[in-house]
Order: structure tokens, then sequence, then C-alpha cells
């Protein structure tokens, strides 16, 4: 490659040049989401950062296997390996079989993903649809001594692993310390160590979540499925791993772990992680209870939303931050993505202004260059923007013939553009984003006529309830002598 990608490995700690193993094929395991809630702010995050990825994998030319899980057992209340599994919990408190409350929320999670223009994975695994390999790499592991059984409960012995190999590298975590963090616990549980993580729990009598094994009636550990599930679809080596920084302990720490005690290799090439959006500084999550909806931010129904915003607003916003930075959420930057798009799209209405001429006054493989080596650094999303607002400058000129362009680099230029910003980026019109914009308008119509008729009964309450409901869902209605006229917030 002319300008060749470079990537973040947090593993290495840099920026390392993008070369798969078995080229052209580049693989790409991503954690995806325990399925037990809407999916929020924070988790369309690291779904955009990596749909770029898969987007800009496959625009470079590479055959691209895309695994993103789905966490439907095992995730428990706490990293510590107790507490309710999360999805159980929340099948008990609705009075729902777990698999329905699995079912339920993986379809919310696909439909608010689709509105935020993220393109679904190649594979899709589930964990229990895995149990079986799971049990065979707990077998592996036990196996080669790097994990113990108490009372019917598979464990991890950290330690011993440590003793051969580095458990903390990843992470950059150092055993001494979390020895001595943890010590006070020990003892107090049935782990050798506290730090030790469970393969395999007994299910107690109240668990509904679980399957036979050698060991008793029981159910995985959660560090275990990406392990599994990654290796199986991707090959015991594979190309990048992603998901977000608050996964990259304990969770990637133990899949590293768990790979080398099994197959006595790393899986990953590449680690990629992805920052926080916080609230006030602080991490957005379910746990904390301060996350906003997807749902709530299309909607404005949210205490914190002066506003509702599009999906293709939410999309931009995340984009104009690099991936590994914090971004932190206010309305204002919401504001000012949503003008941003808007900006964004008039640019690539432009190129229809320009007429071209017999000849260029403006070097096309100079912007195509620019934009290679924006998206080319560590995937810098907010770089590529500012490259094509930059470039606009251009389009501008062009528009009012201050400068000229051949009718073939204006073919280029507007290709590229195009190219970044509706392919690689995933953007698109706000007003049509996640659905479709025929469908929207045809129902919108079909209400504000249904306000009409009740507005010739005199129904007025029937046409004031029509009118702010339809401003709840971020669509003004103005009354105009001939009838009305709609737009979106």
């Amino acid at each position: 490659m002319e300008h060749p990608l470079f990537i973040y490995n947090t593993l290495t700690r840099k920026k390392e040049n993008f070369v798969p193993l078995n080229p052209p094929f580049a693989g790409l395991y991503v954690c995806g989401p325990t399925v037990y809630g809407d999916p929020h702010l924070g988790h369309a995050r690291p779904a955009i950062t990596f749909d770029v990825l898969f987007r800009y994998l496959q625009h470079l030319g590479y055959r691209v296997r895309y695994v993103r899980n789905i966490t439907d057992v095992g995730h428990l209340e706490n990293d510590a390996d107790e507490g309710e599994d999360k999805i159980q919990k929340k099948a008990r408190l609705e009075e729902l079989e777990p698999m329905e409350i699995v079912q339920y929320y993986t379809d919310r999670y696909h439909e608010f993903m689709d509105m935020i223009g993220v393109r679904r994975p190649s594979i899709e695994p589930r964990a229990s649809g895995h149990i079986i390999e799971q049990l065979d790499m707990i077998d592996k592991i036990i196996k080669n001594g790097f994990a113990y059984e108490v009372n019917g409960s598979i464990y991890f012995d950290v330690e011993k692993y440590h003793k051969k190999f580095n458990y903390g590298k990843l992470s950059g975590r150092v055993l001494e310390d979390l020895y001595n963090n943890t010590r006070d616990l020990d003892g107090q549980g049935e782990k050798k160590k506290s730090f030790d993580f469970a393969l395999w729990k007994k299910a107690l009598p109240t668990h509904i979540m679980r399957w036979p094994s050698k060991w008793g009636q029981g159910f995985p550990g959660w560090h275990l499925e990406c392990s599994v599930m990654s290796t199986k679809y991707l090959g015991e080596t594979f190309d990048i791993h992603g998901g977000g920084m608050d996964l990259l302990f304990p969770h990637h720490e133990c899949e590293i772990a768990q790979s080398v005690a099994a197959n006595g290799q790393e899986s990953v090439k590449y680690w990629m992680h992805n920052n926080m959006i916080t609230i006030n500084g602080q991490k957005m999550g379910k746990s904390l209870g301060n996350f906003i909806t997807l749902e709530e931010l299309f909607t404005g129904k949210h205490k914190l939303l002066e506003q509702a915003y599009a999906p293709m607003t939410i999309r931009f916003f995340i984009l104009q931050a690099h991936y590994r930075s914090t971004l932190d959420f206010s309305n204002e930057a919401l504001k000012a993505a949503e003008k941003g798009l808007i900006k964004l799209m008039e640019v690539c209405k432009q190129f229809d202004k320009i007429q071209p001429e017999s000849k260029s006054t403006i070097d096309v493989k100079k912007i195509e260059s620019e934009l290679y080596v924006s998206i080319n650094d560590d995937l810098n999303t907010a770089s590529l923007i500012a490259t094509i607002f930059e470039n606009s400058k251009l389009v501008n000129r062009l528009v009012a013939k201050e400068d000229s362009i051949s009718a073939e680099d204006l073919g280029t230029f507007k290709n590229l553009i195009h190219t970044f910003v509706f392919d690689v980026l995933g953007l698109a019109e706000a007003s049509s984003a996640g659905t479709s914009s025929e469908a929207l308008k045809v129902a919108v119509e079909l209400l504000l006529q249904e306000r009409v008729e009740a507005k010739k009964r005199k129904d007025f309450a029937a046409c004031d309830r029509i009118r702010d409901r339809l401003a709840e869902a971020g669509i003004l209605v103005k009354d105009t002598k001939e009838g009305f006229e709609w737009s979106l917030k």
C-alpha cells in the first residue's frame, strides 16, 4: 500500500503497520453486548468504531470475517465470579424465560445498531450455543495444569500460569499488586486466590441457566466464551480483537491467559480498545445508572436531554473524536455534531453544482493522499473529517469558478469524498438515518391528515394530542393556510 494502515496495538503499546496473517483474509473479533437491557450511548461507541474498521478493511480490498459475539450466559453481577447472572436476574424480575430476555434485547440491539448505520457482522455467535466447545477448552486447560476443581466449579490458576507466562502483559497489571490488594479476601471463598477466575461455575439450585458437565450441572465463566468463539471462527491465531477499554482487565487479560494455557500460544496479533463515553467526567454505564439509551436520545425523553437527536447525529458525534480518546457527553456537543453533519452533507451535494473545464488547477492526487494519511493514522476518523472539511473550501472555490477542474478529476474528487463519507464513515442524511425516509413521510402525513380531519370536526384536543406526540418524536408541525408543514427537529 502507498499509505499503510497503522493501528495502535494495546499489547505492544505502539502503533504498528497492519499486516494480516493470511492476506487478503482479515479476521476481526469484537466483544458484543450482554443482552439484558436496551443499548445505550456507551454501547454505540465500540459498535461504530469497529464498524468503521470493518468498512475500511473491506475498502482496502481485504476479505474480512467480522465476528461479534452475543453474551447470553455467564456474565455475573460483578467480575469476582459472584452474584446472579445478569440475564437470569432480568428474567426473574420480569417473570420471563432467560432466553426470552435474550431474544428481545438482541432484537432491540440490532434495531438500534441498524439505525446508527452499523453493519451486521459476518458471524454473530452466542455463548449459550458453544457450551460443548467451552467444555473442551476447559479440559485442555486442566490437562495442561492451569486449572483446578473445587466443589463442581473450575477455576483458572493465575499464579501457576504467571510462573511460566506473563499474566498482566495486556493491561499492565502486576500480579504482586493484585495479590497485595486482594489477600485479605483469601480464605473467604473456594478459590485458591481471589484473583483466580471461573472457567465453569457449579449451578446453585436456584440457577436456571445450567448445562451438564463431568463436574455436574453448571454454566461457563464469562471470559471463556470469547476465547472459544474467536478461535472457533477465526482460527487459533487471528488478526484483530477489539472492544471497549473497560474490557481490557480482567476480561481480555483472562482471554489471553486462557488461550495460551489451552493452545500454547497467543491467539491475537493486534488488540484494539476504544475509550469511554463520559458524563461529567464519569464513565457512562448501566452499573453506575448514568446511561442514556439510544431510544431516549432519538426521542429526547431523558432528563439530561434538551431535544431529540437523529441517529446519524449520534454517529457523527462519536466519529468526531479519535476512538482512543475519551468523549464527554453534553447537549452542546450533540448540537454541534448535528450542525457539522448538515454541513458535511452540504459539501457532498455541492459537487453537483461544479461545472468541469478543460484543465485542473487543483491537485486531486494530493487530496487523495491527505485523506488516506488521515484515516491510516490509527483509524483517525476525527482527522479524516477535518481533512474533508478542509477540502470543502476547494469545493466552494470550484462552484464559484475561482478554481477549475477537469471532468476526469471531478469524478475522482467526488468519488473520493463520497466513498469516505458514505462508505467508510457510514454517514447519511440525518433525516433518513435508520429508517426509510419515504415510509417516515407517509406515516407522518397520514397522522397529520387525521389532524386536519379532527380540526374540521373541531376536535381540538385530538389536534393538540397528535401535534404533541409528533413533537415528542422529534417532528415539528407548522399550520399554514394550505394545511400544514412538518420537519425533523
